[in-house]
């Protein structure tokens, strides 16, 4: 089960207005699971609204009690059966923190791979290769012009089920998509006891894939000085460790990426903001030894020498069949 950051989300989400955005079909089949987290956004003080378009006849009228039995703090709108329900929603939320949209499949490429995050340039760009039910695909565009005018601050595409929303808002993971107009980064020292389990649990995912040594929590939280996370919205999404080697010297250690955030350059700001610091604490090279193929290529990109230094013997030894990177940064 992924795992919830309700303190530092609940900071993040309450008193912010969410809207979600579900289609007849869908919100009849998923009630029980819809309800269930929208109920439990109201309890960490979200203010909610529903939009559903489920034609009003006898049949229906259960699910409507259900609704306003269940939900008597959150808004209820339907959106009327002559009318495009995307747009409907998209032309009436004017100032919405996050406006989510329940489907029935995920966003994917063109090799069928969840689409776990999206810029509005990457969107309006690459329209054609991403790939849903055709209604969502066809007002992609429409929700970027929404947001870059100003109407949301993000959008999500998420797949209906149990715990959708909730894990969608309160894990670093998510379920679906996410779609904003840009990521503001922070770089920062892993201070608090919270910020140190944000980098233990990045770290675990990446252990269990073979590219990190491993690093227990009590190695955490006796090092957490060395420690820096990368945030979005609150919550680390990338972490590094900075281990001094000698007075001119420092590796860049322990470096990961939530998934969710691949391809967003996320990785490009955390070394970056890694050689800012290095270079203010009076370090003239880094070096960094690892396995993983994605920071190969990462390192190359931003000037990274591959090989082995003389001076770094006794480290590269200690890591005898790992690639050894390194950059003068004076």
């Amino acid at each position: 089960m992924p795992r919830l950051y309700l303190e530092e989300y609940h900071q993040a989400l309450t008193g912010k207005h969410i809207t979600i955005a579900c289609r007849e079909g869908i919100l009849r089949d998923n009630l029980p699971h819809i309800l269930a987290d929208v109920k439990f956004l109201v309890r960490h003080g979200i203010r909610t609204t529903i939009y559903h378009n489920m034609a009003n006849r006898f049949a229906n009228q259960k699910h409507f009690r259900l609704l306003a039995e269940r939900l008597p703090e959150t808004e209820i709108r339907r959106v009327p059966a002559e009318q495009d329900f995307y747009s409907y929603v998209l032309d009436r939320e004017q100032s919405v923190f996050k406006l989510i949209f329940l489907e029935r499949k995920y966003l994917c490429d063109r090799k069928g791979h969840r689409i776990n995050t999206l810029t509005t340039r990457d969107t309006i760009e690459k329209t054609t290769e991403i790939f849903a039910n055709v209604n969502i695909t066809g007002v992609l565009n429409q929700i970027c012009s929404r947001i870059i005018a100003g109407a949301y601050d993000r959008v999500h595409i998420l797949p209906a089920g149990k715990n959708t929303i909730k894990h969608e808002l309160f894990t670093v993971e998510g379920t679906g998509t996410l779609i904003a107009n840009n990521f503001e980064e922070q770089f920062l020292p892993a201070l608090s006891d919270q910020e140190v389990e944000m980098v233990a649990g990045i770290l675990e995912l990446y252990s269990k894939k073979g590219f990190l040594k491993p690093r227990n929590r009590k190695y955490l939280y006796a090092h957490r000085g060395q420690f820096h996370l990368t945030m979005i919205d609150g919550i680390g999404v990338g972490c590094v460790e900075m281990i001094r080697i000698d007075s001119r010297t420092v590796e860049l250690g322990a470096l990961a990426i939530s998934t969710r955030f691949r391809n967003q350059r996320i990785g490009v700001f955390t070394v970056r903001a890694f050689e800012a610091e290095a270079r203010r604490l009076g370090f003239k090279r880094i070096i960094s030894l690892t396995n993983n193929p994605r920071l190969h290529a990462l390192y190359l990109q931003l000037n990274y020498q591959q090989g082995s230094l003389p001076e770094y013997a006794a480290r590269q030894a200690a890591s005898a069949d790992v690639a050894m990177f390194s950059k003068t940064i004076s």
